[in-house]
């Protein structure tokens, strides 16, 4: 068994996030900027068994999809070319980064760390595989 990374996609940077290989805990991989991301990941699937991909859907409150949804369905269509056999999933990412500031802010991090935009993140990629790996167990 591989793991399964996420994606919490951004315009600038994007938070990774992969399962340990029983694909029971995720963790916190990296941030990584946005135009490199397919090279990162080319990089991590050669050194890692990788059996799927959850990439953030960005629904807003009312149930609409953010703007970024554009870029992310560019970057799917880049991906899927490229790594044919490793499957894409999408989630509902709402609240994933609301609840990682909240998570910050209770580890005991200064002020400054708490607002790092790179570290919320790759929480929110964290948040965003733990809520995939939940939802397939049940």
């Amino acid at each position: 068994m591989g793991q399964i990374i996420s994606i919490d996609y951004g315009k600038v940077r994007s938070g990774i996030a992969a399962t340990d290989d029983m694909q029971i805990i995720a963790s916190g991989v990296d941030t990584i900027q946005t135009n490199f991301l397919l090279e990162f990941l080319n990089q991590y699937f050669n050194q890692n068994i990788v059996d799927g991909v959850v990439v953030g859907l960005p629904v807003d409150l009312k149930g609409n999809i953010s703007d970024v949804e554009v870029d992310i369905l560019k970057f799917i269509e880049e991906f899927e070319k490229k790594f044919p056999n490793i499957p894409v999933y999408r989630l509902d990412e709402r609240f994933t980064s609301k609840i990682a500031s909240f998570f910050i802010s209770q580890s005991g991090k200064n002020k400054k760390q708490r607002q790092e935009k790179g570290l919320i993140d790759k929480v929110s990629a964290t948040i965003l595989l733990q809520n995939f790996l939940e939802k397939r167990i049940r």
